[in-house]
């Protein structure tokens, strides 16, 4: 925990008669209406060292204490940089909420009596369970760890700044009233990192919004049957030990362990894992994540991969873990393959893999808090889908590492199928930073996607990431014979479905492949326009996410028609699609235009829309605001529906 330039609470004064007196009732009208976020405030201004569980109860009971017992004077209500004035209220119970919150950070001195705030909240408590927010994405994860380098009074300018909406000088007066001594030193610190934009609204800082885990049941249990005095003198010493002033203990941020047995320890000893030669991949039969040789400069550091295997077994409350949809997060069930240990930016990190998961450990090298764990699934990968790996990300920014058959890298705009490639410096397999889309998706701001292109001999294969550990490979062409974006053509093809990429974030996602089903010529002669089925695949093979898109000529970007989810349309299995979609003329005149693939024998819709087709074409005159019910029929009689 750092030291913080907080002064002693200030002593009350004289109101002055322009200052606004607030009432216990309005007071609790403003907690009750704002309480999730002056939770939310709490919790960022607190200092990360407590914990993530200790974090979120501290904050529940910061905002309950903050409810003022009788008439309270407020001494400054500063206006938001939108220039709205804040509610008495509000601003009484924020104070109150960013004064305490700084005295928790606070240390604790010798002869001096602690303050309320510093000690663990009496209530609200929870036995037997740990509370903490829901995980967010990889700039979540770097914005808590900058955060958790800042002194307590310049976390809480940044937050009162990017949460609140304050100016500077409404800033200065908060941190003031809160006993706050240097307040411009806590801007000029906060004004270190970077705008936060959304990123403080997310789940990640989300007090309110938490995930519930067992606390170690097989060690309470023990402890129950123990002697108290014994118990107390296990927690004590485990307690010290475990203090982050002086660097990472022998296993680091993970949680006690719940029993002994070789064949456990087997798995978390480092002198066990398997380390590949690095031309193992040329004669394998297999090219997969298990041919990768242990590339980095920390290889031969055991300290730091003990700490990666027993974080992976037992993941303390301090360690943030992600993990992809039906990705298992338990420990290794044998000994690991070192794929990766160096030093990535500011961090350490390693990677490994089990036969059927990736696993990132990443820990600051200054040896803080804020030990960061991400799993994903990923048996039966080919070569193809094992070419790259992100190492970490930071300012915007991703590296890879890429597999050893590898043999160029390069960043693409795929939404600009025409601008070059830009080539990526390869050190040992890990690429130069290249800009990630993970924040961008499918609003109107989206003008560019990039995406790595990788050289495996005469074959070019593209990957997007999409916020995950295993960037996803994109493809085109019909469904069976689909084949990897590669040459000018194939980039054309997905350049206008590109930023449709957002909307898969975060699934899990293995593959996405774009096919254009049909091309629909226009009812006022206007051209044609292209009807393109994107299907992302899952690792876990459930959760598939299936969209029809619409592009008339000239249309920078597709427009969805219909979507679907956990479907086997436009997929491998089941390469049919139907969709349709209003469209108005340049003359005012609306119309249902729906096609279908290349099997497509007719087309008919029903209810709020009228008509039919011989063919996989459809167009009928409608109503604004119309809706149709579509069925076609295939060759041999089956017939199918739209997706909606």
């Amino acid at each position: 925990m750092q030291p913080q330039d907080v002064a002693p609470r200030p002593a009350p004064s004289a109101a002055s008669p322009a200052d606004p007196v607030v009432d216990v009732e309005q007071a609790e009208a403003a907690l009750v209406e704002h309480y999730p976020r002056l939770a939310r405030l709490a919790y960022l201004v607190l200092p990360p060292g407590l914990g993530r569980s200790r974090r979120v109860l501290t904050a529940h009971a910061l905002t309950q204490r903050a409810l003022p017992r009788n008439r309270t004077t407020v001494p400054l209500v500063p206006a938001q940089q939108s220039g709205r004035p804040e509610a008495p209220g509000y601003a009484l119970i924020r104070l109150r909420v960013v004064r305490t919150a700084l005295e928790a950070g606070l240390p604790l001195r010798r002869l001096a009596l602690p303050r309320r705030s510093q000690l663990p909240p009496l209530l609200p408590h929870v036995r037997g369970l740990k509370l903490f927010p829901r995980s967010g994405g990889a700039d979540e994860l770097a914005l808590d760890q900058r955060l958790s380098a800042l002194s307590g009074p310049a976390r809480a300018a940044y937050v009162l700044r990017g949460l609140e909406r304050l100016s500077d000088d409404g800033v200065r007066q908060v941190l003031r009233a809160a006993g706050v001594a240097d307040a411009d030193g806590a801007l000029r610190e906060a004004g270190s990192v970077p705008e936060p934009g959304a990123l403080l609204g997310s789940s990640e800082f989300d007090p309110c919004s938490l995930q519930a885990r067992p606390t170690d049941l097989l060690r309470r249990r023990q402890h129950t049957r123990a002697a108290l005095v014994a118990g107390t003198a296990l927690v004590v010493c485990g307690a010290l030990l475990g203090l982050p002033g002086d660097g990472w203990g022998p296993d680091g941020a993970a949680a006690p362990p719940y029993a002994r047995n070789p064949a456990a320890e087997a798995a978390l000893d480092p002198a066990g894992l398997t380390k590949v030669a690095p031309a193992a991949w040329e004669t394998s039969a297999r090219t997969d994540f298990s041919v990768w040789p242990a590339r980095g400069d920390l290889t031969g550091d055991e300290g730091l991969l003990r700490r990666a295997l027993a974080v992976w077994a037992r993941p303390g409350e301090s360690v943030g873990v992600s993990a992809t949809p039906g990705t298992q997060t338990g420990g290794p069930a044998g000994p690991a393959h070192l794929l990766y240990a160096g030093n990535v930016d500011n961090t350490h990190v390693v990677i490994l893999h089990d036969g059927l998961r990736l696993v990132r450990y990443a820990e600051p090298k200054d040896g803080s808090a804020g030990a960061v764990l991400d799993l994903a699934r990923t048996d039966a990968a080919d070569r193809a889908e094992a070419g790259a790996v992100v190492l970490g990300r930071s300012d915007g920014n991703v590296r890879y590492l890429t597999a050893p058959w590898v043999t160029k890298a390069a960043g693409r705009d795929l939404a600009a199928p025409d601008s070059g490639a830009k080539e990526l410096t390869l050190t040992d397999g890990v690429t130069a930073p290249l800009a990630s889309p993970v924040q961008q998706g499918q609003a109107e701001g989206c003008t560019s996607w990039k995406v790595l292109e990788l050289t495996d001999g005469s074959d070019t294969r593209v990957v997007s990431d999409l916020g995950e550990l295993v960037p996803a490979r994109l493809t085109t062409g019909r469904p069976g014979g689909a084949k990897d974006v590669s040459g000018e053509k194939a980039r054309g093809a997905w350049a206008p479905y590109a930023c449709s990429l957002g909307a898969v974030r975060g699934q899990g996602v293995r593959s996405v492949n774009a096919w254009e089903f049909a091309s629909q010529p226009l009812p006022d002669s206007t051209g044609s326009g292209a009807w393109v089925c994107t299907r992302a695949e899952t690792w876990r093979g459930d959760g598939t996410r299936v969209l029809a898109q619409f592009r008339t000529p000239g249309g920078v970007q597709g427009a969805v028609a219909a979507k679907a989810q956990d479907v086997p349309a436009c997929g491998e299995r089941d390469p049919q699609v139907l969709a349709g979609v209003l469209w108005k003329s340049e003359g005012g005149h609306w119309y249902l235009l729906a096609a279908g693939g290349g099997d497509t024998e007719s087309i008919e819709a029903t209810g709020g829309i009228t008509g039919s087709a011989d063919g996989n074409l459809l167009t009928a005159k409608a109503e604004q605001g119309a809706r149709a019910k579509l069925k076609g029929t295939l060759e041999g009689g089956r017939t199918i529906g739209g997706l909606r």
